[in-house]
């Protein structure tokens, strides 16, 4: 058995802006202060949700170890360091595991895509460089790959590739991944829409949009499926699944941004080619936060 590098909810964290496009740092204090104050499992950091894919090499960097120092041991942080450069993945790793990062999230290489041999290949050399634990992010929605049962298996051999944040929304073939893989690779569910399915059946928990806005009931959800209380877990999750969905009603993280910057939350807009919400989903998104009382 691999060592968890949590259980529950860890939230993937947005990277807040100024009205600039610059990094707004102070805000980014008081979002992960905000989270570690609401019970929030573990910190990701410079994941999809953070806007990695629009930052320079020193604005990831910086983000980084921001969040490593701020946090100061309080709770995992886990550095978003995938790419579909391996040499440059693995480069990005060695510097989060150098800045104190407690894991790294690789996901799967996009447009160049890879064969599930290239797959093997490219986090196995990674994997190489790094002592830290590794979590494998699946998400064929955005990628247009996806990571067969089999290359699971082969890749759970390496001690430090510990879990998989399973974004497919396939629950079958997830249970199929935890029957074939058991405790050689912990899932994380990368769907808020069913963390308690997905937890019913063997994750360990969420890495969450929802936890950017509703930390503490994200944990709660979490927490009553680890205590195997399933239907109070179950209530929770339709209580605000009409929340969850607004949250997808456009491209991630648009619509969290926007209901951040309602709440009077540090955030901003997001970097082009993001834009901001269309004024119909604007209104879908308000009338789903009043509803479940966060404005």
């Amino acid at each position: 058995m691999k060592n968890t590098i949590f259980t529950g909810a860890g939230v993937a964290i947005v990277t807040p802006f100024n009205a600039d496009g610059s990094i707004n740092f102070d805000g980014f204090a008081e979002n992960l202060e905000y989270q570690i104050n609401n019970g929030t499992d573990a910190i990701i950091v410079c994941g999809t949700t953070g806007e990695a894919s629009t930052m320079t090499d020193d604005e990831h960097i910086e983000c980084i170890r921001f969040a490593v120092e701020r946090t100061k041991g309080r709770l995992p942080v886990i550095a978003g360091t995938g790419s579909n450069d391996t040499r440059y993945a693995a480069e990005l790793s060695k510097t989060a595991q150098d800045l104190g990062a407690d894991g790294l999230l690789l996901v799967t290489p996009y447009y160049n895509k890879a064969s599930q041999k290239g797959l093997v290949a490219h986090f196995g050399k990674i994997a190489e460089c790094v002592d830290i634990p590794i979590i494998l992010y699946n998400i064929p929605g955005r990628t247009g790959v996806s990571i067969d049962i089999s290359t699971y298996k082969t890749l759970s051999e390496f001690k430090n590739i510990v879990a998989v944040k399973e974004a497919s929304g396939n629950i079958s073939y997830t249970s199929k991944l935890i029957a074939e893989c058991g405790d050689r690779l912990d899932v994380y569910s990368g769907n808020d829409d069913i963390i308690v399915p997905m937890m019913s059946i063997g994750a360990k928990g969420v890495i969450s949009v929802l936890s950017n806005i509703m930390p503490k009931e994200t944990h709660d959800m979490t927490q009553l499926c680890l205590d195997g209380n399933y239907p109070e877990a179950a209530a929770l999750q339709m209580k605000y699944l009409n929340l969850i969905n607004s949250l997808f009603i456009e491209v991630n993280p648009i619509p969290v941004k926007e209901a951040m910057n309602y709440m009077g939350m540090p955030s901003g807009e997001c970097r082009l080619p993001l834009c901001t919400m269309t004024e119909a989903n604007a209104e879908k998104l308000k009338a789903a936060m009043k509803n479940a009382g966060l404005i």
